[in-house]
């Protein structure tokens, strides 16, 4: 049985939305698939049901994708939140990554890329689209990291202050969410149960300012904890 065992997939076009369905089923055995084509819709699903996965596009009639992933962080902190999109330049990524996106694909990508990207989902491999892997590289290429500009320090959870205090057991916790585990998985490692776990990550998040599992893997390696 996979580790997604229910996805929700937020895309306001037809075909794209069958398409990217039969991936998601193909990617995963067993996955249960709920389907909305707007931001309202998209919403009412996170409020009402506990997902694994989300793939969500940044573009609605009624509203925007960033809106839906910053609920989705909000809501359900341990869902791997997804962006399937259109769009590859620097102003959506980045955006993206801040309202609290753990991926990013192309939705003009070859099927069998996209199926790719998914799978690899189950190994702990974030979903990044090869142009979307070389914005990001050249964009740390030419920024400093000791000086990055307003926008991505809170990204990256950097500046002149020190790394905010965790506690042990929170400590703990960001490490093993930053090998990838899932918070079912966390749970076994340390005995507890998996709502525990999703205090811990609202905890974490709040401390560290940041709002996805693709932000926590950079302050785990950043503190040495992977």
């Amino acid at each position: 049985m996979s580790r997604f065992r229910r996805a929700l997939l937020v895309e306001d076009h037809l075909a794209t939305r069958q398409n990217l369905r039969r991936l998601v089923e193909k990617a995963f055995e067993g996955v249960v698939v709920d389907e909305a084509e707007d931001l309202a819709s998209g919403r009412q699903a996170v409020l009402n049901v506990r997902y694994d996965l989300a793939l969500v596009d940044l573009r609605f009639p009624d509203g925007s994708g960033f809106d839906l992933l910053r609920t989705l962080r909000e809501f359900q902190p341990d869902v791997l939140a997804i962006v399937a999109t259109i769009y590859d330049d620097d102003d959506h990524l980045f955006s993206a990554i801040a309202a609290g996106a753990d991926g990013y694909l192309l939705k003009e990508q070859s099927p069998d890329l996209l199926l790719a990207h998914l799978r690899n989902l189950s190994e702990g491999v974030p979903a990044l689209s090869p142009a979307v892997a070389r914005k990001m590289l050249a964009y740390f290429r030419r920024t400093p990291v000791s000086e990055p500009p307003p926008s991505m320090r809170e990204i990256l959870g950097t500046g002149a202050q020190s790394p905010p205090l965790l506690s042990p057991r929170e400590t703990d916790v960001l490490s093993l969410i930053g090998r990838g585990l899932r918070g079912g998985e966390v749970a076994q490692m340390l005995a507890i149960t998996e709502n525990t776990v999703a205090g811990y990550v609202k905890d974490i998040y709040r401390k560290l300012n940041i709002s996805s599992r693709a932000e926590a893997a950079l302050e785990a390696r950043r503190r040495g904890l992977v």
